[in-house]
């Protein structure tokens, strides 16, 4: 959970379209965090997933904004855009566009931020302490160019352009600025100087200085042939002219001057536009960005932890320590990479309990229903705790339904149908002040009109509406008829946190990052960190919800672009949150089994809600839906990070008495069917306030038994 206006933490002008090249990487036939540990693409158990041909995008839905009446929940921040945009909320790069202050970026591996008259970047240093892994922004290089202001004049799925301007408000320059690149580049748009913070010298062929003891290649409108061309005899100063552009990069570790020669290239070569594509099957999903350039030839990008088992690219070039580990450098046109799928689903398989279990559940289903009905199990009108209360609701209606307690199942099915149709009327919010939804024509984004944690500001939208789509998809999922009734305001919310083609004025993929594999929950990002998420639990549990809506509607596009997230979404989570590489030498220091809050530039074992180590790892595992075991992997890592959460040893029952007690249970289950059955004996007994809100004794009970009575992995 986040504080109002921090947020738990493509675009409207650049499509996500398909990359050229037709197969994407190999996708892995693995389940659950084993990602870090797999096949090499194309090797043994591995499928080959096709990409979409080039004439298709994303899903993108039939909706219609001007059904919600358009109101401004919040104050309108402050915009540096250019006209046409749509308003790049939940991106890596929102605050250069958004909000009071433009704050530094983290496109990984550099970190750029704007000055007063122009720009600086740095290739941060990592800091490891007990609780944190810190690369903030470092101005190692900086360029002034008499800006007086600026203002975000393009961006598409994994790049931005800045457009500086005069005192008069005339364009000087762009700067562009490409996720998974190491290279920063200025193009001038009149006749100036760039002047820099740094002495650029040229030496064995190329123009360099040398920052905190790493060399930074500058490379000029003279390319390799003429490396000090523009340059002035300091160093200093670098004149430009119209349409000529410079970039700059910073040499990787373990880079040989050949290494360094084909960087220099590779950076010559301006990058026109960032696409992308998927693939989503059986077995796994596949991603691939493609950088085109002015002549066609491949640039350079780093490979993240994620991207390991990637296809296309050549990472010969040295390596980078960053906030997300040590990273390689490659040259690619187009960068591919697989994960594994993650089923989705709405129901637990109840058909492996016995006779005792069935009987023992079905008495706590007709308990907590019986709440439902009376209201002790309450339904509020935010839409972050009134979804969790209809994802709760519509959990429970399963279990009903899977014991054939047709009494129950009726009266939860008959109330969840009856609150999802207040919350889907489309001018609810003209008749009543909660349970409805309207539209801010500014930010172009679909509000709640009770906002909770900062969602007026566009912050952690795909956990609130990720639950209202899970509780429509399984309580639709046979009801065609009451799936038409929600789809105009369902849709809406879809499209409000994934359409891929801009729909309605809304961003394409607004909180979903391409090349990171992973969501962002602020809207504005008015952080010197960057953007960040916390429960990324929540961004899987949303592409979930996303995909179950996408199959009760019949819409195999979104289910697939859906599928696409959920595998994508759930490696990341396994890569940077819960399961990441321990021994990686960047990390050293760290003393933590997770990282809780991860951002551009830093990795945190901290919560925006509470300091208790429960609530660290409680926040990454919950909702328990069905496609939880995505978060499974090694049982020795799941242990090691339930020993760190809980108050005690784990066979003490009264070390499970913290925040997050139900979720962290049911988090055990996943390390075989032992820790199910030792999870159980306590489940039965946890204390009542330490089931979440979002989740049921039952629900607890159902997950518990049914794992415990699966054979072991």
């Amino acid at each position: 959970m986040t504080a109002p206006g921090r947020g738990r933490s493509g675009a409207g002008a650049g499509r996500v379209a398909a990359a050229a090249g037709g197969v994407l990487a190999a996708a892995l036939a693995l389940t659950g965090c084993g990602i870090l540990g797999g096949p090499a693409p194309g090797g043994e158990g591995a499928e080959a997933v096709e990409a979409p041909a080039p004439e298709e995008s994303l899903a993108a839905p039939d909706v219609d904004v001007s059904l919600l009446p358009e109101e401004q929940v919040a104050p309108a921040p402050r915009m540096r855009l250019a006209d046409g945009l749509a308003p790049p909320t939940n991106r890596w790069f929102s605050s250069l566009a958004l909000g009071d202050a433009p704050q530094p970026v983290f496109p990984m591996p550099l970190a750029v931020a704007l000055t007063g008259g122009g720009f600086a970047y740095g290739l941060p240093q990592v800091q490891v302490t007990e609780t944190s892994i810190l690369a903030p922004f470092d101005p190692q290089v900086g360029a002034d160019v008499g800006a007086a202001s600026a203002v975000v004049s393009a961006y598409d799925v994994a790049s931005v352009t800045v457009e500086l301007r005069d005192g008069a408000g005339a364009p000087l320059g762009h700067l562009q600025v490409v996720e998974g690149s190491p290279v920063l580049r200025y193009t001038a748009a009149t006749d100036h100087d760039v002047a820099m913070t740094a002495a650029f010298t040229v030496a064995d062929g190329r123009a360099s200085t040398e920052v905190l003891d790493r060399e930074h290649v500058l490379v000029g409108p003279g390319g390799a042939d003429d490396p000090g061309a523009g340059l002035s005899g300091d160093g200093r100063v670098l004149s430009l002219a119209a349409g000529e552009s410079v970039a700059w990069f910073p040499v990787p570790d373990g880079a040989s001057g050949a290494a360094v020669d084909t960087l220099v290239e590779a950076a010559s070569r301006p990058v026109t536009e960032v696409s992308a594509a998927f693939g989503a099957g059986d077995d796994g999903v596949s991603t691939a960005l493609t950088y085109a350039t002015a002549d066609g030839g491949p640039t350079a990008v780093v490979r993240m932890p994620h991207q390991a088992d990637s296809a296309g690219a050549t990472c010969d070039l040295g390596t980078y320590a960053t906030v997300h580990g040590t990273v390689d450098v490659c040259t690619a046109s187009t960068l591919g990479w697989s994960s594994p799928a993650v089923e989705p689903g709405g129901r637990l398989d109840l058909s492996v309990l016995d006779d005792d279990a069935r009987a023992e559940l079905a008495d706590q289903v007709r308990a907590d229903a019986a709440a439902v009905e009376a209201g002790t199990l309450e339904s509020p009108s935010d839409t972050y705790f009134g979804g969790k209360a209809l994802a709760r609701d519509a959990n429970l209606l399963t279990l009903a339904d899977g014991l054939g307690l047709e009494d129950a199942a009726a009266a939860l099915r008959s109330g969840l149908a009856e609150r999802l149709r207040e919350w889907a009327e489309p001018d609810g919010c003209e008749r009543r002040a909660e349970r409805c939804f309207v539209h801010d024509p500014v930010l172009a984004t679909v509000v709640g009109k009770v906002p909770g944690f900062g969602s007026e500001e566009a912050n952690d939208h795909h956990f609130h509406y990720g639950y209202f789509l899970y509780a429509a998809g399984v309580v639709a999922a046979d009801d065609p008829a009451l799936a038409a009734d929600l789809a105009p305001v369902l849709d809406l919310l879809a499209a409000d946190v994934a359409s891929g083609t801009g729909v309605g004025g809304m961003p394409s993929l607004r909180v979903f990052d391409v090349y990171a594999g992973h969501s962002w929950a602020s809207g504005y990002a008015p952080f010197a960190d960057g953007n960040n998420q916390e429960s990324v639990s929540e961004a899987v549990s949303a592409w979930n919800g996303l995909a179950l809506w996408a199959q009760a509607t019949g819409d195999s596009e979104l289910e697939e672009q859906a599928r696409w997230m959920l595998g994508a979404e759930a490696a990341s989570a396994c890569a940077y949150w819960t399961d990441f590489d321990r021994d990686d030498p960047a990390l050293e220091g760290f003393g933590h089994q997770v990282t809780s809050l991860v951002w551009g530039g830093k990795r945190d074992w901290a919560t925006w809600f509470s300091a208790e180590p429960s609530a660290m790892l409680g926040i990454l595992v919950l909702p328990a839906q069905p496609v939880a075991p995505s978060l499974a992997g090694d049982p020795t890592r799941i242990r090691a990070n339930l020993d760190e959460a809980l108050a005690g040893p784990r066979d003490d029952p009264a070390s499970w008495d913290v925040m997050f007690g139900d979720q962290l249970l049911m988090y055990a289950a996943l390390a075989g069917p032992d820790d199910a059955a030792a999870a159980l004996a306590v489940a039965r007994d946890l204390p009542d306030e330490r089931i979440d809100d979002g989740n049921t004794r039952a629900y607890l009970l159902a997950w518990l038994l049914t794992h415990a009575s699966r054979p072991p992995r």
